[in-house]
């Protein structure tokens, strides 16, 4: 079972913005989607969530579309990380968190006991159980980021795609949050992330989808993906590598631009 995305195709204002793009979403496996900026990386996130209709190609949901599905049910299936996502200020961070649970509950039905659990469980995992009380408005740009990334966890949704989830963080939580993701991923979740440190995602992630221009330029491990020659093509790049306790990872070092100019 997987969300399967086919040929999408998706133009805003006469541009194209992705062009036949394929992409698999398997549940136990954390993707990587990576790509210079304005690769279509957060529009194919909002296309596999439905919230963005595309003009070609087709999504499907484990076997269903997501007119069959309904919102409902949908919001029940994938929770949704988006980027430089906003938040009520005065809202504490408790009751923030607790909209992840709106999905679970009827309409104007008060919060039962799963709910609160889900919401504890959710704070603990990003490290803001501490915050609980405090609001929204009180925390610096990379604890909201993680009071949000604890909100869309509160679904306990079977899928989670994050848009660029690291943004704001220091590199402590960067690589808590990674570490996180790959855990709740090896767990039986369906993981996207929006990475720009391709460090980071030749580590962590178990396989990797390269935009670039709104195409599927490559697709699979991250070694396969992240070769000399693409770095080059897409990124202008060169990088180091190496490993270390098993781990590998790879270090931009050196524009293809600068190289020019210093050789």
């Amino acid at each position: 079972m997987a969300i399967t995305a086919s040929g999408v195709t998706v133009s805003l204002g006469g541009r194209p913005i992705l062009q036949e793009v394929d992409a698999q979403v398997r549940p136990s496996e954390l993707l990587g989607l990576i790509g210079p900026n304005g690769a279509g990386k957060t529009t194919l996130l909002r296309v596999l969530t439905a919230l963005q209709p595309a003009d070609g190609g087709s999504v499907d949901y484990e076997g269903a579309t997501a007119r069959e599905l309904g919102r409902t049910t949908l919001a029940r299936r994938i929770a949704f990380l988006a980027q430089g996502g906003e938040a009520p200020v005065a809202l504490s961070v408790e009751a923030l968190v607790g909209l992840g649970r709106l999905p679970h509950r009827r309409p104007f039905a008060e919060a039962g006991d799963a709910d609160r659990q889900a919401v504890a469980r959710a704070l603990a995992l990003c490290d803001v159980s501490g915050f609980a009380c405090r609001a929204v408005g009180t925390l610096s740009g990379g604890e909201r980021r993680r009071v949000l990334l604890a909100r869309a966890l509160a679904v306990e949704a079977p899928y989670l795609l994050a848009d660029e989830p690291l943004a704001g963080l220091d590199p402590q939580h960067q690589l808590d949050t990674l570490q996180l993701l790959r855990r709740i991923s090896r767990e039986g979740t369906g993981v996207v992330v929006v990475l720009h440190d391709l460090s980071l995602a030749a580590r962590f992630c178990d396989r990797l989808l390269l935009l670039d221009h709104g195409r599927g330029i490559a697709e699979g491990p991250p070694a396969a993906v992240l070769d000399d020659a693409r770095l080059a093509q897409v990124f202008g790049i060169h990088a180091l590598r190496g490993a270390h306790a098993g781990e590998p990872f790879l270090l931009p070092w050196r524009t293809l631009e600068n190289e020019k100019t210093t050789s």
